[in-house]
């Protein structure tokens, strides 16, 4: 069997971010992801390839078997309609701009896409959804992301139900969470207190989830990561 390609997102710093680096790199763009991503890419059979920000996404697209869009910063509110908030972070102009343009790619070509954390509400977004800028009680930022916070009802029938069951413990870093769900998009995980957890479209293979099933310790098993490399696969 053939190792399906699969994208991966990710930032940008500049030298001077990096502790110890040289003062002479302090201009020199750096574009980084957490590995722990690319492990579970691995682990499930997949070949991960960082999409940098200058690729052009149909170029990217068209010669990938899945997408992946990983965590990272808050989405700019006027994606959505609403003003900056008080917590929201400072926007990422040229990364909210690509990696919807990765998204718009990969849905025309039912290119099999999965989301976590800031990938759900991209996803959310892109269908004209809308996001609560500050769930503070869902923001355990100051423990290890090994560290099951919370349990999710999954929706029966559901991929995610499938692949875990009725039930699910999860981390919980996110600050922000779905507020109006997009265009053909179904819920498929919840909190006990209502807050969105997971995302499916009704008719393309898009899966997105809003805790972080790479840094658990069972990442390397998860059988989300083996979703998308098995659709991937056959895409």
């Amino acid at each position: 069997m053939v190792r399906p390609l699969i994208g991966l997102t990710g930032g940008r710093l500049y030298g001077r971010d990096i502790v110890g680096n040289l003062d002479v790199l302090g201009d020199s763009p750096v574009d980084i992801f957490y590995a722990d991503y690319s492990r579970a890419v691995i682990a499930a059979g997949g070949i991960p390839v960082f999409l940098p920000l200058e690729l052009d996404p149909r170029d990217a697209v068209d010669k990938l078997d899945g997408l992946l869009l990983t965590g990272g910063d808050d989405i700019a509110p006027g994606r959505y309609g609403a003003e900056l908030g008080d917590h929201t972070q400072l926007p990422e102009p040229t990364r909210d701009d690509y990696e919807l343009a990765l998204l718009s790619r990969a849905a025309a070509q039912k290119v099999p896409t999965l989301g976590i954390c800031r990938g759900l509400q991209l996803v959310n977004v892109h269908a004209g959804g809308t996001l609560h800028q500050h769930v503070p009680e869902h923001a355990f930022i100051e423990q290890p992301g090994t560290v099951e916070q919370h349990v999710v009802t999954l929706e029966a029938g559901s991929v995610l139900s499938d692949l875990y069951g009725a039930t699910k413990p999860v981390n919980s870093l996110h600050h922000q969470s779905v507020a109006t769900v997009g265009a053909d998009l179904q819920v498929t995980a919840t909190t006990e207190d209502g807050g969105v957890e997971g995302v499916e479209h009704r008719e393309l293979p898009i899966v997105a989830v809003q805790w972080h099933p790479e840094m658990l310790t069972t990442a390397a098993t998860d059988p989300i990561f083996r979703w998308l490399v098995d659709c991937a696969g056959a895409n």
